[in-house]
């Protein structure tokens, strides 16, 4: 379920350039499709949470599945391009429920290092939907055409679907269920937005994060332009980063699992890998010739850094409300989507015309995030009792 953005995200890429030829439209425009998927996908993230308090895990996940699998039949017969940006809006809202579901069910199930562990095996399985998905469309697309992308994307959802209404069972206990009252929700939301701590840890997780949308959304031209290959190329970007993330999540869990109390040095070490691993990105891009597979060496070692910080990261912030797992999922989810949706539809189409722009964005985003993440650790450290 946790593939559902992913999925949604990375699958059609190959296919933008086709896009703009079918439908005629500007590049800006079609990248709308993209942009309006994940701005609908980080504004519900906000509400999946609760609902899923009110109304159970399970029944919320059958909905957006549902809901992914018809959207994506109606992008095969979209007439024009602003029709397919009102689809695409609409497998947003569905894939929205797939990461804040999972992260709530891992508080309903585990604690402490446990949860890190889990929350790194389902990031690890995150991981995989990326790697995969833009060589599955570019082949699609090679071979059928871009209507056959949203075809194998409405069976995979109606696949999931038949997965969690037959295996998966509510792990929110009845009594633990929230009244879905109105007034109840806005004062829980009020009461984490005035939990700063909170809110600038998932910011800094955000930024942290920020590499990955910002070479998602400049995925095409970096693909083709930059490195100039074809359009059945993409896993040259898309393998390595994503193989990062896998491999550093692999390594957590298993780190984890042998040394529970690791939690700390896994994030400072991972941290630094990401610092390294842009300093490199930075020099390779100024001083050399772009080439592969140097120009994606970079993005693998950034991301493993990333995966190994994450878990605990993510945790950490999360613990801040724990009265309230199915919220906090949604507001760390949100925060971290809207940072998405900034990347690819306004700072990727700024930065996409050069790698040496492209690994300063990615710089950008590390320093500010781990300087963020520095300042509150420092703040919460001065002051007992307080994280």
């Amino acid at each position: 379920m946790v593939m559902v953005g992913p999925l949604g995200i990375d699958t059609y890429l190959p296919a933008l350039p086709a896009l703009a030829s079918e439908y005629a439209a500007p590049p800006a425009l079609v990248q709308q499709t993209l942009s309006a998927f994940v701005f609908t996908m980080a504004l519900t993230m906000l509400f999946y949470g609760t609902l899923s308090d009110s109304l159970g895990r399970r029944r919320v996940l059958l909905f957006s599945l549902a809901l992914f699998a018809v959207s994506n039949l109606a992008a095969v017969f979209a007439p024009d391009i602003r029709t397919l940006i009102v689809c695409r809006a609409l497998q947003g809202v569905a894939a929205g429920a797939g990461g804040v579901v999972a992260r709530a069910i891992i508080q309903d199930c585990y604690r402490g290092a446990e949860a890190q562990r889990a929350l790194a095996q389902v990031l690890m399985i995150f991981g995989i939907a990326p790697a995969i998905a833009p060589i599955i469309g570019g082949w699609l697309h090679h071979a059928f055409g871009w209507h056959s992308i949203f075809i194998f994307l409405t069976l995979g959802g109606a696949a999931l679907f038949a997965v969690c209404y037959f295996m998966l069972g509510e792990t929110l206990p009845r009594s633990q269920f929230q009244p879905l009252n109105l007034r109840a929700i806005l004062a829980n939301y009020l009461q984490a937005l005035r939990d700063l701590r909170f809110v600038l840890m998932c910011v800094s997780i955000g930024l942290l994060f920020g590499a990955v949308p910002l070479y998602v959304g400049s995925a095409a031209p970096f693909v083709m332009e930059i490195l100039n290959l074809s359009e059945t190329a993409f896993g040259w970007l898309f393998i390595p980063m994503i193989s990062g993330i896998i491999i550093g999540s692999a390594a957590a869990e298993r780190l984890l699992k042998r040394h529970p109390g690791i939690s700390e040095r896994l994030m400072f070490w991972g941290l630094v890998l990401c610092i390294v691993a842009s300093g490199i990105n930075i020099a390779y891009t100024a001083l050399a010739t772009i080439d592969i597979p140097y120009a994606v060496l970079p993005l693998a070692l950034y991301t493993f850094g990333m995966a190994m910080a994450m878990p605990g990261m993510v945790m950490r912030a999360l613990n801040r409300l724990p009265t309230m797992h199915g919220l906090s999922a949604s507001m760390q989810g949100f925060i971290q989507m809207m940072i998405f949706t900034v990347v690819t539809g306004m700072v990727a189409p700024l930065l996409f015309d050069s790698a040496f722009k492209l690994a300063l964005g990615m710089a950008g985003g590390a320093v500010l995030g781990i300087a963020l993440w520095a300042a509150i650790n420092a703040r919460t450290t001065r002051t007992p009792g307080s994280a």
